[in-house]
């Protein structure tokens, strides 16, 4: 699907600031350019600071949490995107770089104000309480420290309205996977016969690229919304994680490995049972991802050419 960003005039779209750039950062720093607005990105990495440099972005090498990146960056009438992540750490990590992130942010933004912020969240912040079905009214009562670290980071988007922002939007985001962020299929490809979690449960997951079109079409649209600011974005596959490594093995032509009944590696707890809507986002903003499921989103990363699905 274009973005909204692709089809609005270049002479009307506000200078971006993408905050945190790290893997849907920069994915959304490439569209934003490609669209034909002028962008500065702050990162923490050299590395990547240079890789967006190469591609036409302006960049600022700081800490989100730090102020002295403050005095940088123009605030007043521009578009801002958070997509800053813990980058390890754990909780120490989280309440650094979303919590005290976003503080420093909206201190930084104060001065204009921005135009509007929209800041990427996750769906962990949903509970064991959120049912079987979770959609953006569902109970948020996270059970680790880390998903209470997001919610008081959404808190802080929605309190600043008005004042450091005139609008701000909260994008709980599903699994991420897409190019270079596979690991799933890395497990399926080693062979060594077993891969984490249980295979009956759904695996909610949303492509980088749809995630950072989510953003693009917020960004590009003629008008606020006046109504919600809480949207979860997820594909639409509603797909067990033993449906989706069958169809890894078949596609990799490996046996199909067996499940450890354990975490994922970095992860405290088995993966919930239940599907993550998206229909607030759908018709809210008329986005569609352009990987519905896990089928397009794998095969475009197993092999970059046309989509061809293999048997089911």
């Amino acid at each position: 699907m274009s973005s909204a960003l692709e089809t609005t005039k270049k002479e009307s779209l506000p200078d971006l600031v993408v905050l945190g750039c790290g893997y849907v950062g920069a994915a959304v720093v490439r569209d934003a350019l490609r669209s034909g607005r002028k962008v500065t990105a702050l990162t923490r990495n050299p590395e990547t600071a240079e890789s967006l440099r190469r591609i036409g972005a302006q960049v600022v090498v700081a800490r989100l949490e730090e102020s002295r990146w403050h005095s940088a960056l123009p605030a007043a009438g521009v578009d801002v995107v958070n997509t800053v992540s813990a980058g390890g750490g754990g909780v120490a990590g989280y309440a650094t770089s979303y919590v005290r992130g976003l503080e420093s942010a909206r201190l930084w933004a104060a001065k204009g104000p921005a135009r509007c912020l929209v800041y990427t969240s996750s769906t962990s912040v949903y509970g064991p309480d959120a049912g079987e079905e979770v959609t953006e009214s569902s109970p948020a009562h996270p059970q680790a420290p880390t998903g209470e670290l997001l919610l008081q980071a959404e808190r802080l988007v929605h309190s600043a309205e008005g004042l450091s922002w005139k609008f701000g939007y909260v994008l709980r985001l599903t699994g991420i996977y897409g190019p270079g962020r596979h690991h799933l299929l890395d497990q399926v490809r080693a062979g060594t016969g077993s891969v984490a979690g249980t295979p009956d449960v759904v695996l909610n997951l949303i492509h980088r690229d749809d995630a950072a079109s989510a953003i693009g079409q917020i960004l590009g649209a003629p008008d606020r919304v006046a109504g919600p600011r809480v949207f979860n974005v997820s594909d639409d596959g509603r797909a067990t994680r033993g449906e989706i490594v069958g169809w890894l093995a078949k596609a990799l032509g490996v046996p199909l490995p067996a499940f450890s009944g354990e975490p994922a590696p970095g992860r405290r707890s088995l993966t919930p049972n239940r599907v993550v809507r998206n229909d607030l986002l759908k018709a809210t903003w008329g986005w569609t991802p352009s990987f519905p499921s896990f089928r397009e989103g794998y095969a475009s990363i197993l092999n970059p050419l046309p989509f061809t699905q293999p048997p089911h």
